[in-house]
């Protein structure tokens, strides 16, 4: 006769057979392995931007936004056409706001990471993307690298964090034509953000007016021609009916 081998059902719950292992082991003297920690610990995020809009040659604005809100605890940078940029945030941004009431609870970074994926919102062409500890895009993004290559690291407190991203921004403004004006940054840590709206102001006018500018003489009106609409149609009305 072949005899069935009968399979011990497996435990339920946790196992402390580990534990009660290593509580042995440190009763004989062996000492504990010391705990291990890969990665860094992240207290915030600091975002900083100019807040120069330009159109080929022309400043357009000089004063614009580039942090984005998109949820209480979510902002995002935006370059390239500023048109662009707002009208994605604001579509990610309903569905967030969607997202929180349905579920009652706070918008997670992945959340927004999720509805962003239909559309190009990388620096990259392809649509690589990377996970460090600092970055940077537009058109100022090689001069603001070169500050965080040579000055950054590990362990930096809130001041020197904002300290560093302003020295970066700064840096994009004054070596770049696309980037210039004032300087923004947001805070964002566990459960509180700050918005630093113009932080810095790197560009102030030199050459300021005290009596200020006065235009007493308008615009004198030389010559006025109204040019009446001519109806280039003619309806007649009446006429036989068609025939069907």
């Amino acid at each position: 006769m072949v005899k069935r081998s009968v399979e011990a059902p497996p435990k339920g719950g946790f196992s402390f057979d580990l534990c009660r292992r290593n509580g042995m082991l440190s009763k004989k003297g062996v000492p504990p392995p010391s705990y291990r920690k890969t990665g860094t610990t992240i207290d915030g995020v600091i975002l900083g931007a100019d807040t120069r809009a330009t159109e080929g040659p022309i400043v357009c604005d000089k004063n614009c936004e580039k942090i984005h809100y998109m949820a209480p605890n979510i902002y995002c940078c935006g370059a390239g056409t500023a048109a662009d940029t707002e009208a994605v945030t604001d579509m990610v941004i309903s569905q967030l706001q969607l997202h929180q009431y349905h579920t009652g609870r706070e918008s997670r970074v992945v959340t927004a990471l999720n509805s962003f994926k239909v559309s190009p919102f990388q620096i990259y062409p392809h649509g690589s993307t990377d996970t460090l500890p600092f970055a940077t895009m537009g058109s100022g993004s090689l001069a603001a690298m070169s500050v965080f290559e040579s000055k950054y690291r590990e362990g930096l407190t809130k001041e020197e964090g904002i300290k560093l991203v302003c020295e970066a921004i700064c840096s994009g403004i004054f070596n770049d034509l696309g980037s210039g004006s004032n300087v923004d940054v947001c805070v964002i840590t566990k459960g509180q953000k700050e918005y630093l709206r113009n932080h810095q102001l790197p560009n102030p006018r030199t050459y300021v007016s005290s009596k200020g500018f006065s235009f007493p003489k308008k615009t004198e009106v030389l010559l006025t021609r109204i040019t009446p609409l001519k109806e280039m149609v003619e309806v007649i009305e009446g006429g036989d009916t068609m025939e069907e």
